[in-house]
């Protein structure tokens, strides 16, 4: 033989060897039953799946039959049947029938035992195998809630009750740090024990199981969140809602987890939720009543309620009535009299009354009045009809206390308004006539003499013409005319006569009044006082004119002037102009070099009075523009050595702006606008050199200067011109706005020098206002 023997492992069978007589070794297989996996216990937990394969180890698997499984009480493990969901334990052909495999669904400790494979092998031979199941139970959390919730204070015991077999020890760990029992941990079987809980117990604690036969290792991390039992804030004892308006409170608790909120109506033990008109928000506590009623009126509990207990505060609704008043009435009282305006308001709790002069807010005060002692307020409460009755007492009325009043009734519920009057009566007066002028008429023009007066009742109105009644003088040249409470004496002045006094009487119940009106006969004006020129150009000659002196009722209506040249001897072909007495008097449109008469005038409306105040004057020749004048206000007038300063609010650029000078008999067709950077040192004005913009633009009355530096001064010079030369310069010192220290080219290179000229510049400004002030 090659060899002696035939290698063998845990999977081989059993191989039987003999020598023939010829010498020859021959081995032949042994039939046997393998059970696999192959080894002989089987240990796995409770609640696992198992699959065992017994399978024939034969030369020939054909002859194999009767293959199975059973128990150890030799009880045979049948196959699942047909439709049928699966049993805890079965067997199931498998490898095409060749294998038998016991499959075990979920491992239970009853299971636990030896099986046995049998099969039948060429009819006599009986093969048979077995293998112990073992089960264990793996670590199985009991009573270990994931989320626990302790009550703030109290002692509780973190569940986490382990089951194993073999058993398990616990410990356990917050943060990674192991717990020992002392002081406020106690570690018990159920769990940990946490004495006199505190907010601080907050977090995630891990109770850890292990098995020590088995190796079996498994954690737990329970989150504790430490509950705190709600706490109402305490209610007022009377809260006060207003019939029909809307009311809301909020009831506060503190709690963890947030509470809910109840309301409860003591009267009825009924949730307000439940009622119609209320509503609760459960989160926040507020209670809304959208209208208030008298049903309302009750006492009301406020429940807190989370997983940590209930809390609860009550209070009593109190339901106002808000003020009404039922009685306010105008009152008439005569001049001199007492005046008593009675307000009655009704509400609950009866209200308080007071007055005030309508229109204003000071209110008047219960008792005498300090601003006034004429005037006394009191009140008088009737608790059980819930009314009270304010009485404003007004002692020597005068006509000043006319007028309207509010009475105001208030409670906590709400404040009333109503307005009253008090008509002060009083005897008729022309007050608001005494400063009219007297009534000019003339040429039998129709005049009218109008008067009413003022008086409470209403006056009736008479006239009077030399002490008679005019209704009884029958005359057509004068006739009355009534318009409501005026009346109106129209008189037609055919004769010099009735350019005189009349007389208005007016009458009421009590007394009467006059009031003397003029008729005057209107003539023109005076001739005028004096006419001087003021100002002269080769083309304009202004004048200062002193009118003549006028009566109040007639005043002059309009100036007007003639004029012509000298040597013309005929007024006749003179021009006229016309000025409205308050516009300057100016004459344009005059020859240069030529000389002329001119003679005044005033109008009123009678018409225009005699020509007077004679001038004679001559116009220079053409020549250069007037000086043109700026129009901007200075923030440092000018003097003999100073020009005026005027401040730009812009940084970078500024609007120049002037009236049209005279151009002097040619007319402007320019004007050159000059304007430089630069300071002023002891008095004298230095430029930046280089750095002065010339400009000339087309007729116009403004030029808009860009490109400045900020906080700058730029002296600008002005000048206009005509055909015969440029005017004298007006001079103006610019102060520019604070801002970015750069000339507007953009150049950024530029502004550090741009810097250093504007700091130059206002420490020379400085020393210049210095100097100035000690000089």
């Amino acid at each position: 033989m090659a060899s002696g023997r035939v290698k063998m492992n845990s999977a081989s069978i059993t191989i039987l060897c003999w020598i023939t007589i010829l010498g020859l070794v021959q081995c032949q297989k042994i039939p046997s039953l393998q059970i696999m996996p192959a080894a002989s216990v089987q240990r796995k937990p409770v609640g696992n799946s198992l699959l065992l394969t017994c399978r024939p180890d034969v030369p020939d698997s054909t002859l194999i039959s009767d293959l199975r499984w059973s128990d150890s009480r030799n009880m045979t493990i049948p196959p699942k049947a047909a439709g049928q969901s699966s049993p805890p334990i079965y067997t199931e052909s498998i490898a095409g029938g060749q294998a038998l495999a016991l499959l075990f669904n979920s491992l239970q400790e009853s299971m636990a035992g030896v099986y046995y494979c049998a099969a039948s092998y060429s009819v006599t031979e009986q093969l048979a195998a077995s293998v112990l199941v073992e089960t264990y139970v793996a670590i199985t959390w009991k009573d270990a809630p994931e989320d626990q919730r302790p009550i703030l204070g109290e002692d509780y015991i973190v569940r986490c009750e382990v089951y194993a077999n073999p058993p398990a020890t616990v410990d356990w760990l917050r943060d990674g740090d192991p717990i020992k029992s002392s002081g406020r941990y106690v570690i018990e079987n159920r769990g940990l024990l946490i004495r006199n809980v505190s907010e601080n117990d907050d977090g995630l604690y891990t109770c850890r199981a292990a098995v020590i036969s088995t190796g079996e290792l498994a954690k737990r991390v329970i989150r504790v969140e430490v509950q705190i039992k709600p706490e109402v804030q305490q209610l007022p004892p009377v809260l006060n809602a207003v019939e029909g308006q809307s009311f809301s409170y909020m009831c506060n608790a503190t709690g963890k987890p947030v509470p809910e909120f109840q309301w409860i109506k003591k009267s009825t033990q009924q949730n307000v939720a439940d009622i119609d008109r209320f509503t609760v928000n459960a989160l926040t506590g507020q209670l809304d009543i959208s209208r208030v009623t008298q049903e309302d009126h009750d006492t009301y509990t406020c429940v807190a309620k989370n997983a940590a207990g209930i809390s609860e505060s009550t209070t009593k609704l109190n339901v106002l009535i808000r003020p009404k008043i039922i009685e306010f009435m105008n009152i008439t009282v005569p001049e001199n009299g007492e005046a008593v305006l009675a307000c009655r308001a009704f509400g609950r709790p009866p209200p308080e009354i007071t007055f005030r002069r309508y229109g204003t807010t000071e209110e008047y005060s219960v008792g005498l009045q300090v601003s006034d002692d004429r005037i006394v307020l009191d009140m008088q409460v009737n608790n059980e009809r819930s009314e009270t009755t304010g009485n404003l007492r007004i002692s020597q009325l005068n006509k000043s206390d006319d007028g309207l009043y509010d009475c105001i009734a208030r409670n906590p519920g709400d404040v009333a308004y109503k307005v009253g009057h008090i008509t002060v009566e009083y005897k008729p007066n022309f007050d608001h006539l005494k400063a009219l002028p007297p009534v000019y008429t003339w040429e039998q023009r129709p005049a009218n003499l109008s008067c009413f007066a003022q008086a409470i009742p209403n006056a009736t109105i008479e006239w009077r013409w030399n002490d008679r009644r005019v209704s009884d003088l029958y005359d057509i040249n004068m006739q009355i005319e009534t318009h409501g409470f005026r009346s109106d004496l129209i008189i037609i002045p055919r004769e010099h006569r009735y350019y005189t006094s009349y007389k208005c009487v007016a009458t009421n119940r009590l007394g009467t009044e006059e009031h003397i009106m003029e008729l005057r006969e209107a003539r023109i004006p005076e001739a005028v006082a004096q006419a001087k020129p003021r100002s002269v150009s080769a083309t304009s000659i202004t004048f200062d004119v002193m009118p003549p002196a006028f009566e109040k009722g007639l005043p002059i209506t309009a100036m007007s002037v003639q004029y012509k040249e000298e040597f013309n001897p005929d007024w006749n072909n003179a021009i006229n102009r016309t000025w409205s007495p308050d516009s300057p008097y100016i004459v344009e449109g005059l020859k240069p070099q030529t000389s002329y008469s001119f003679r005044f005038s005033a109008r009123n409306v009678v018409g225009l009075g005699p020509w007077s105040a004679y001038v004679v004057h001559s116009t220079p020749k053409r020549s250069e523009p007037e000086t043109p004048k700026t129009l901007h206000t200075p923030i440092q007038e000018a003097d003999e050595e100073d020009d005026a300063i005027v401040a730009s609010p812009y940084a970078d650029h500024f609007e120049l702006r002037w009236n049209v000078p005279v151009d002097n008999g040619e007319p402007i067709n320019m004007y050159r606008v000059k304007y430089c950077p630069g300071s002023k040192i002891n008095g004298v004005w230095t430029e930046l050199e280089g750095a002065c913009l010339v400009d000339d633009i087309p007729t116009a009355s403004h030029y808009e200067m860009h490109d400045l530096q900020a906080d700058t001064y730029y002296r600008i010079e002005l000048m206009a011109h005509n055909a015969i030369g440029f005017s004298r310069p007006a001079h103006l010192l610019l102060k520019t706005a604070r801002g970015n220290y750069y000339y507007g080219s953009g150049n950024s290179n530029d502004a550090p020098w741009s810097s250093i000229m504007a700091g130059l510049m206002l420490i020379a400004t400085f020393n210049s206002i210095h100097h100035h002030r000690r000089s």
